[in-house]
């Protein structure tokens, strides 16, 4: 089931684009297009759910799939993941890589947004699909 007024299902259905990082038979991840690092992804399930807690048990496996790429990716220690359903109501999982001096501190400022050309974020998207296993 799909929500038809759901940016993230127009996104899922390709009725708007979006830099696909990975695609499976219930999961979609893609470049955030407001990054707070290099590589922020968002992983969503295709079918539309409101909340992380309904979504079915394989999504970890999804989420820690894209985390192994991103991090061997841009050489990162660790990738912190967030969840945040007030902007956007389909559930969503943030994976963002953290890099020393990433101007965040230990927790991501949501305001401190990365202004990558669409070049560099082709080039992320690339980056990441390379390193799925």
């Amino acid at each position: 089931m799909n929500n038809s007024n759901c940016i993230f299902c127009k996104i899922v259905q390709c009725e708007i684009p979006a830099l696909k990082v990975y695609e499976d038979e219930h999961f979609f991840a893609f470049l955030d297009i407001r990054p707070l690092n290099k590589g922020h992804t968002l992983l969503i399930p295709k079918t539309h759910y409101r909340w992380m807690w309904d979504i079915p048990d394989d999504y970890s496996k999804s989420a820690n799939k894209i985390v192994l790429a991103i991090k061997h990716a841009f050489e990162t220690d660790y990738v912190q993941a967030l969840v945040v359903g007030e902007e956007v109501e389909h559930a969503h999982l943030h994976l963002i890589p953290r890099f020393l001096e990433d101007g965040h501190g230990s927790v991501v400022n949501p305001q401190n947004i990365k202004n990558f050309s669409m070049q560099e974020m082709k080039s992320f998207t690339q980056k990441i699909k390379e390193n799925l296993r």
